[in-house]
């Protein structure tokens, strides 16, 4: 059985993947494995992109995104007659009888269908099940793929990875068989400054608690641009202190719930000299 394992961590964000399946769908009849892709409206490949924090602690994150080929695709529960799955795991929506039948779309929960308005038709990635079953090894997204972040193949060659790897929105219960390795999380970043000086502090120390909590998550020191940086972190409520040698130690609340966190500056005041 086939599967997709895309590692985030090499994903350069080129959109070559994107322009390879326009490249092979748009305008091309590969029937009875799909119709022909309309020039617009339709991504069966698409590269998300995502910029996280505040300048100037940004990450900009790339998420590419297909049809998830479900062992227990909902397309395929709620249109049997008009959906199909191979022998080597590929999920097809069949040209000819998924004709006029738009709930398809609304059966996927991962917004992987589209609706052809001129044809009348639901359409999705194949896998290019055409290209598979005229001697390719792999679909045209994969071979051009660039940097090896999207590869395809035997899901027990896959093994190790696979036991490492997320799947998008485990919530839906649909059993992807589209991987994620290295998928980003949270990360919390600011540039410490010398209040009286307005200078950057380097040497800092930084730690991390929870914002209730006393035991420290983790703990870096500022660089020589005065730059914290915590990364890798779940969400949630975190608090961030900044200490140094004559200097008032201070914190900061960061929110992670829903979003990175970035402070451009947290101003350090040096300790008083009294007498």
């Amino acid at each position: 059985m086939k599967v997709f394992v895309f590692d985030l961590d090499k994903c350069n964000g080129c959109h070559n993947c994107q322009i390879a399946c326009k490249d092979e769908h748009v305008g091309n009849d590969w029937s009875p494995y799909a119709a022909p892709q309309p020039d617009t409206g339709q991504f069966w490949c698409k590269v998300d992109e995502e910029v996280c924090g505040r300048v100037p602690h940004v990450r900009v994150n790339y998420l590419p995104k297909l049809c998830n080929h479900c062992d227990d695709a909902p397309c395929m529960e709620a249109f049997p007659e008009a959906v199909y799955r191979r022998d080597d795991g590929l999920v097809v929506i069949d040209p000819e009888k998924a004709r006029d039948k738009q709930g398809l779309v609304d059966a996927c929960p991962y917004g992987a269908i589209f609706w052809n308005k001129e044809l009348g038709l639901a359409q999705k990635c194949t896998g290019c099940a055409h290209l598979l079953d005229d001697g390719w090894a792999e679909p045209r997204c994969v071979d051009s793929c660039c940097t090896g972040a999207l590869r395809f193949g035997e899901e027990e060659d896959f093994a190790d990875e696979i036991a490492a790897a997320e799947v998008l929105h485990p919530e839906f219960g649909t059993s992807p068989r589209v991987y994620y390795l290295h998928k980003p999380k949270r990360f919390i970043a600011a540039t410490v400054v010398d209040l009286e000086a307005d200078e950057v502090v380097e040497g800092a120390c930084a730690k991390l608690t929870a914002v209730d909590g006393e035991e420290v998550v983790a703990s870096t020191a500022s660089d020589e641009f005065g730059d914290v940086w915590f990364e890798g972190l779940e969400p949630g409520k975190y608090r961030m202190w900044i200490e140094k040698e004559g200097y008032l130690s201070r914190y900061e609340d960061f929110d992670l719930s829903e979003r990175d966190g970035a402070q451009p500056e947290m101003r350090f005041c040096k300790i008083p000299v009294v007498g």
